[in-house]
């Protein structure tokens, strides 16, 4: 038997459906347009169903508008037409996958949506099929050519998981979805700690090292030891974030042989410390400390540069996350 070349064959198939992609990608038209907007408007649920292979991408796409904002579930089209339709209601939106369109298991599901006005979405690749006919808004996905025996479904669903992936995040750019919004709907995992903002590490209230700026250094240096984090923040008489005070300064002072002691905290102090907003992601403000060489940042909310609300270390980044 002659050995066959694997990788050659696994370049064909990428290669098949790398062509499928770039004629769905020419194929897109202003329908596309409808399907967000009437995604994004659902108020109620967006319930995904397909038969087979497109049953499998249906339950993905659904995953995914979940985690983007678009509350949505999929359905099996076997157990719809066992009692299942009933969790399908008025103000639901129902996107349906088929190749062909024809699926005998769908049937049911297209008469009850049709019976109850619930806004269908079809994707497709038939115009001749019984969904495209009775979809409220028509996604047709050109035909393309199947790798492996021209049938086994590879560049059809391929193109089927690529659309459903456009609509998510183009769904997402609609609703202004923030990496902060992302984060709600991802706490866990991998992808749960890259999302996490300064705001989960910051130190707060009281644990913030504030003094005033007319205090005198012999007090600030009690403090700084007290707090035991190295850095100072001092606020002028409207609570205003004026500088920062470091043990680097105060070792500096000292080795010019200057008493410290007799010094206001505004004669020390650098002046307009760093701020970043709380939703900053904590891979950014690493970055920027990096950047910076330093080892501490201030941290505010809504533009309000001066008005500190946290406070944050790059030892509470380090130990806290693992990028």
């Amino acid at each position: 038997m002659k050995k066959k070349n694997f990788t050659q064959i696994a370049k064909t198939v990428i290669q098949t459906e790398i062509n499928a992609l770039q004629k769905l990608k020419n194929n897109l038209d202003e329908t596309f347009n409808k399907a967000v907007q009437a995604i994004t408007k659902c108020k109620s649920k967006i319930i995904l169903c397909g038969v087979g292979k497109s049953g499998l991408i249906a339950s993905k796409i659904s995953s995914t508008l979940s985690s983007v904002g678009c509350p949505s579930y999929s359905v099996s089209a076997m157990d719809c037409s066992h009692g299942d339709l009933g969790s399908i209601n008025k103000s639901d939106l129902l996107i349906l996958i088929s190749n062909s369109g024809n699926s005998s298991e769908l049937k049911n599901i297209i008469n009850y949506a049709n019976r109850y006005k619930i806004k269908l979405i079809g994707i497709v690749s038939k115009k001749n099929s019984i969904l495209y006919k009775a979809a409220n808004i028509k996604l047709l996905i050109p035909e393309v050519k199947e790798a492996g025996l021209g049938i086994v479904p590879t560049s059809s669903t391929t193109n089927q998981l690529a659309i459903g992936d456009a609509l998510a995040v183009a769904c997402l750019k609609q609703k202004n979805i923030s990496y902060v919004d992302f984060k709600r709907f991802h706490p866990a995992g991998s992808l749960g700690i890259k999302l996490k903002t300064v705001e989960d590490f910051m130190l707060k209230g009281k644990q913030i090292p504030f003094v005033n700026e007319n205090l005198n250094m012999k007090q600030a240096l009690q403090i700084i030891t007290k707090k035991k984090l190295g850095v100072l923040l001092v606020r002028n008489k409207k609570n205003l974030t004026s500088g920062i005070i470091t043990d680097g300064q105060i070792r500096r002072i000292n080795q010019r042989k200057e008493n410290v002691h007799n010094l206001k905290v505004k004669s020390v102090m650098t002046k307009n410390p760093i701020s970043i907003d709380k939703n900053t992601l904590a891979t950014n403000a690493l970055d920027l400390m990096n950047k910076k060489k330093i080892t501490s940042l201030c941290v505010h909310s809504q533009n309000k540069i001066r008005t500190t609300i946290g406070f944050i270390h790059i030892h509470n980044v380090l130990e806290n996350t693992s990028f």
